[in-house]
């Protein structure tokens, strides 16, 4: 009886842990992450972002991190900052 009960408060615990992990937005304080929440945010206000690239048959595409170098940013996550600061959306920030 009593590992049983253990057993039910670990696992009310870890679910307790888990839901609020997944309900803050992953967000890095430089900012890596901003691609993933930028995209997240525009996917939510705007209901959609497109298709990946590798859907499209044909050509090869440049990349995340290669059209982050070409605005001359750091990575995805610069891009993402980037794209908010720009996009004219209110609701995509990071």
């Amino acid at each position: 009886m009593r590992t049983r009960t253990r057993a039910l408060a670990l696992a009310g615990a870890v679910g307790i842990v888990a839901s609020i992990a997944l309900a803050a937005p992953a967000v890095a304080a430089d900012g890596s992450n901003c691609w993933g929440v930028v995209s997240s945010q525009a996917a939510r206000s705007d209901g959609g972002l497109g298709e990946h690239s590798s859907s499209f048959a044909g050509e090869r595409r440049l990349g995340l991190g290669n059209v982050a170098r070409l605005f001359g940013v750091n990575g995805p996550g610069g891009l993402g900052t980037l794209l908010a600061s720009i996009d004219g959306n209110d609701a995509t920030h990071c």
